[in-house]
């Protein structure tokens, strides 16, 4: 799969990382960013993470199929 290509999400995976990405939000608008930044997001950024991991693993056996 070349790094252009856009990979394509079921629509369980894109209502998932919506979920995951208000979250973020939501705990961005709740740091006060007086001392840098203290909210850690790095849990959030691994689940959709594994997610696109899991649509480019999908596209790469669909196109070994073919």
């Amino acid at each position: 799969m070349s790094s252009r290509e856009e990979l394509r999400f079921t629509t369980g995976e894109k209502a998932q990382i919506a979920w995951y990405v208000a979250r973020m939000a939501k705990r961005g608008l709740a740091d006060d960013r007086q001392y840098g930044g203290r909210v850690d997001q790095s849990d959030l950024q691994r689940k959709v993470e594994r997610i696109e991991n899991q649509a480019r693993k999908r596209a790469e056996r669909a196109n070994k199929s073919k």
